[in-house]
């Protein structure tokens, strides 16, 4: 199952376990069993610190393995074959459990170690998430510090009737204790802030304790990566507040057109944003979000838990989210049919009927990567004709089990009470109503900036972005904007990192500009009309 150079590679990762390994699989006839058997067998010859032992008279999900640290209690299960973006984690787990140091600060260790209970995780998965490792990785690594919490993480393509079961239409999906935890992609700090009810206050206190900044940087995607570096090299005190670092990049699979780059996915290009900002003097204030700006004396950034910074100037960089279609079902049944991420989501509708709703090039692409694993795609696009590249529009229409409807206004998301059972839309031509029998629905309708926070406070578009000069200045003194909040036109990674670092060069010149008697001055305060 594994090449030949994959394996060279394991092997000299594996050489850093220092501590015996003990791989416990729970096995059956089924093909898969004989699947995850076939791996493990490749793997423990790759190191003389790994045993394997079989059971099939056991209690546990078949197929599954854990993997354990023998006379103690630290150990993580995995429930299906970890190939694909989970590699990496199965890779990590063995290391970890192995005895290799786990990267978290010493903080977030020590608040692991001090959790007070007992925690059964079951988070759910596709092999082809791209934002399922990070929930996997963090759940594992948590549990081998605070054995305590046990973590199970379930291929949910190796499991179809416990994913039917538990309706799970979305990935990743955790449970604890039996009970709905969470969804999406979700880091260490984030399920620390749910599970340790106390850390948000804590944390908004040290955070009110800190020193003013020159600039602080409110968002953590392309924009806000590259103000952070080209403000810290000016050597000015840079601060980055952001709701999770790398923004909606994370969620982005295939990259190929950053120039000097021929391709990534946005999980790797999100860790290398981060990397390259930790080269320099930036104080990262992660899983934190901005609620407030205030004008005045200096600029004071308010977050959703309480905390209150203080900077000389401030870079808003807090991008786009998607648009939703704002019909009836769509909440109701969001997570229970109702997707926004193809890739993530796309095999658990596997063999079924689904709609994207918008024509563009995120709409088609989405149609396209559907089509390879549904039982049939219908695409609805609002205009008289689809939107995307010729060359997408090509493919789509090549694609024989794929239906495109044009002039159609999505009215209505049906469902059962429980999950997705159809959609209605009417003929902007006709005026005629139309209902489609499905399991899901794909929203790729474009992206809303996320202004709600600042509107009243400075000068907004009537689409809600930030409004900005030629230098990425805002109707506000000292307050500038880049990325896909403003105003720019074309929400390009590779232009919102142009625009994150032209705005932390229009903030120093500010800095320079201002005389220091001026910066206690009062700052007049911009409405948006």
């Amino acid at each position: 199952m594994l090449d030949a150079t994959l394996k060279q590679q394991l092997q000299a990762y594996l050489q850093k376990v220092v501590q015996p390994i003990e791989i416990v699989a729970s096995l059956d006839d089924s093909p898969k069993s004989r699947e995850m058997h076939s791996l493990l067998q490749e793997i423990i010859p790759l190191s003389d610190k790994i045993t394997l032992v079989e059971r099939y008279d056991d209690n546990e999900r078949k197929p599954s393995f854990s993997i354990n640290r023998p006379n103690s209690d630290v150990g993580v299960r995995f429930a299906g074959i970890p190939l694909g973006h989970e590699f990496t984690s199965l890779v990590l787990a063995l290391l970890q459990v192995g005895g290799h140091p786990i990267k978290f600060d010493e903080a977030t260790i020590e608040q692991i170690r001090n959790l007070d209970g007992d925690y059964a995780f079951e988070t759910f998965i596709s092999l082809s998430c791209h934002n399922c490792p990070e929930v996997v990785q963090a759940l594992n690594s948590m549990s081998i510090i605070n054995p305590r919490i046990k973590v199970t993480t379930i291929d949910g393509g190796v499991f179809p009737a416990e994913v039917e079961a538990r309706q799970i239409m979305a990935v990743p999906m955790m449970f604890l204790n039996g009970e709905h935890f969470g969804q999406g992609r979700t880091g260490v700090e984030e399920i620390l802030a749910k599970l340790d009810t106390g850390a948000g206050a804590r944390k908004a206190e040290l955070l009110s304790q800190k020193d003013v900044f020159d600039v602080l940087i409110v968002g953590g995607g392309p924009a806000g990566a590259a103000a952070a570096i080209y403000a810290a090299r000016k050597g000015i005190r840079t601060g980055v507040l952001a709701d999770r670092f790398g923004g909606q990049v994370l969620d982005t699979l295939a990259i190929e057109n950053f120039v000097s780059m021929k391709e990534t996915d946005g999980p790797k290009f999100a860790v290398a944003l981060e990397e390259h900002v930790k080269q320099y003097e930036v104080d990262i204030m992660n899983t934190q979000r901005a609620s407030k700006l205030t004008p005045g004396k200096l600029i004071e950034i308010t977050t959703e838990t309480g905390a209150v910074l203080k900077s000389k100037t401030v870079i808003l960089a807090t991008g786009a989210r998607w648009r939703e279609i704002n019909v009836p079902g769509e909440q109701e049944y969001r997570n229970h049919g109702v997707a926004y991420c193809p890739h993530c989501d796309g095999p658990l509708f596997k063999g079924k009927r689904v709609s994207v709703i918008g024509g563009g090039n995120s709409g088609v692409e989405a149609a396209i990567d559907l089509a390879g694993l549904v039982g049939h795609v219908t695409l609805v696009e609002f205009g008289a004709e689809l939107r995307a590249d010729a060359v997408l529009v090509r493919k789509l229409h090549s694609l024989k089990n794929v239906t495109v409807i044009t002039s159609a206004q999505t009215t209505e998301i049906l469902g059962d009470g429980q999950k997705v059972s159809g959609m209605t839309y009417n003929d902007r031509v006709s005026g005629e109503s139309h209902k489609i029998d499905l399991e899901g629905v794909f929203v790729q309708i474009g992206l809303i900036p996320n202004t709600e926070w600042l509107k009243g406070t400075l000068a907004l578009s009537r689409h809600g972005e930030i409004e900005v000069d030629a230098r990425g200045q805002t109707s506000l003194p000292g307050v500038f904007a880049a990325g896909d909040v403003t105003t720019v036109p074309f929400k390009q990674i590779v232009i919102a990192v142009g625009e994150g670092a032209k705005a932390s060069l229009s903030a120093f010149d500010h800095l320079m500009r201002t005389p220091a008697e001026e910066e206690t001055a009062d700052v007049p305060v911009a409405i948006a009309a």
